[in-house]
């Protein structure tokens, strides 16, 4: 066997690895997502504090519906993460003898220019 046969031609060889305008497409689309990231994270820690709040709010021994509202805004002051919703925009039942708070709202965050993000978030109590 010649040497030709062994080893082929460089025109013949298949080539690996990524080439320069894939990475540059890569790393645009990691880069939105992280900036997406950026930009929802806050959202969902408000909505997990918003929740905890309502949890303890409803297993306190607050059972009418001012006491309620006054405890919610008290956890307003004390953690000023809550911004989006008001304890006068909370809905208030009793199912089974227990208190059941729940609450609902809308997020909108600016990515670019004129497109808008648009997130609902809701929730209730255990």
């Amino acid at each position: 066997m010649t040497s030709a046969h062994r080893h082929p031609s460089p025109a013949r060889r298949r080539q690996r690895g990524i080439t320069l305008i894939g990475l540059l497409a890569w790393a645009v689309v990691v880069g939105f997502v992280g900036y997406l990231a950026v930009r929802i994270v806050p959202t969902v820690t408000e909505y997990y504090t918003i929740l905890g709040a309502v949890q303890r709010i409803a297993a306190s021994p607050a059972s009418t519906v001012p006491e309620i509202r006054a405890a919610f805004d008290k956890q307003r002051q004390i953690d000023q993460a809550i911004t989006s919703v008001d304890a006068k925009e909370l809905d208030i039942t009793k199912e089974n003898d227990r208190v059941v708070i729940s609450f609902a709202y809308e997020k909108e965050i600016e990515i670019a220019g004129p497109v808008f993000l648009l997130i609902k978030y809701a929730g209730r109590s255990k």
